[in-house]
């Protein structure tokens, strides 16, 4: 690793005035051939700390380096100022391994088979594009499984993660729900309006940064529905019900999009369809557990333990009148609806109608957190305020150890 590197410094600086600098600074009157090292020294960097923030900063410099500072370099160079021929800079295809890599999620090996390409891999603005979005995925994932880790913690979750069997799997769909009259089970969530997020420091990795100063102000509001009689109400809507089918049935009324699931695969694709939200609620819920994800197990044995032989489930989600881009957290808090819901569908929350007490509040928020960044979206951590009632202020806190 280079210690002299203006970015390792930076990283490992105590003193805020150099651990604060911004990557415009670090680059500035650096040439071609220093940034080419301090890429290096990156690398090595995010490979062999333990600390999740620092890994996830080096992750995130060397997909600005890529992405932005180096293919203008390139550009502006003269063809003697760069450590490759000419005809490596033509336009070429990423290489088949690196593509399926990154199309399997695997960035790591992605980022080891671009740059088995060479010097070039770093300058080619096709390689260096490939590269930097192989950074940025990887620091997501890092981030992703720090906020795995911490929902785990949250008492009520753990086992949600240790079920890789069937056979192992708790939950019951309520008798009531099963019947052949049985109803739907239904839930209304209000969206969240925040009034002061400081700069957005819910959001990962920036509540990192200085949580000491991530505060947000928020209130849960209800929305007046066209057509609605009663006036405002809550915007976020989902339902359940036991099928005579053993599939699992997604239907989202205001994308006009549904599907049948016949595999587990299926479930963890969230890329396949507009789905991804109603998938993510069945992980996050324990309906399907996290720990399930890669078994061989077939849908339809795990439904039979659910709720019998040749049943299946129906999730619906339906929000209200919003339109996309609000910034009322509809996507979280439709999924702490759907949580909510599939919960109260298998006994761990107590009722099934009725405000959610304390506990079940915080495990409902703790894993529409989860469903998120499993379905890809990476909400903040405030997201989730619609699930509580009235105004909350919402406070960070710095983690305990150094590789929290």
């Amino acid at each position: 690793m280079n210690q002299e590197s203006p970015f390792i410094q930076t990283l490992l600086a105590s003193d805020p005035a150099r651990f604060d600098r911004s990557i415009e600074r670090l680059c500035e009157g650096r040439t071609l051939g220093e940034l080419l090292t301090d890429c290096a020294a990156l690398e090595a960097f995010w490979k062999e700390t333990a600390n999740l923030y620092l890994r996830v900063r080096a992750l995130s410099y060397l997909f600005h380096l890529h992405r932005f500072v180096l293919p203008q370099l390139v550009r502006e160079g003269a063809p003697e100022d760069l450590p490759v021929d000419a005809g490596d800079l033509a336009p070429c295809p990423i290489p088949l391994e690196a593509h399926r890599a990154l199309q399997s999620r695997n960035f790591a090996e992605a980022i080891e088979r671009l740059l088995g390409e060479g010097p070039r891999a770093r300058l080619n603005e096709t390689l260096s594009s490939g590269l930097a979005n192989a950074y940025q995925a990887l620091a997501l994932q890092n981030l992703a499984n720090q906020v795995r880790l911490s929902v785990r913690e949250e008492i009520g979750n753990q086992w949600m993660f240790r079920i890789g069997h069937p056979d192992d799997f708790p939950l019951r769909i309520r008798p009531e729900l099963t019947g052949a009259d049985a109803p739907w089970l239904m839930e209304q969530t209000p969206v969240r309006m925040d009034l002061s997020h400081s700069c957005w420091s819910d959001i990962f990795f920036l509540g990192m940064d200085r949580p000491e100063f991530a505060k947000v102000i928020n209130v849960s509001i209800d929305l007046a529905i066209t057509g609605s009689p009663t006036g405002p109400v809550p915007p976020c809507l989902s339902a359940i019900r036991v099928i005579d089918r053993p599939v699992i049935r997604l239907v989202s009324l205001d994308l006009e999009c549904q599907a049948e699931l016949t595999d587990l695969s299926a479930l963890f694709d969230f890329g396949r369809d507009y789905l991804g939200l109603l998938k993510a609620a069945l992980i996050a819920s324990g309906i399907v557990p996290p720990g399930m994800e890669g078994s061989r197990t077939a849908l339809e044995r795990l439904l039979a333990r659910l709720m019998g032989p040749g049943k299946g489930l129906e999730l619906v989600s339906w929000v209200r009148d919003i339109p996309k881009g609000s910034r009322l957290a509809v996507s979280t808090n439709l999924l702490g609806s759907m949580i909510a819901t599939c919960m109260r569908a298998t006994g761990q929350v107590r009722a099934l109608e009725g405000p959610l007490n304390e506990e079940e509040r915080r495990v409902v928020a703790s894993r529409a957190i989860l469903g998120e960044w499993l379905g890809g979206s990476g909400g903040g951590w405030q997201d989730s305020g619609g699930v509580w009632p009235g105004a909350k202020l919402i406070e960070g806190c710095a983690a305990d150890g150094s590789t929290a």
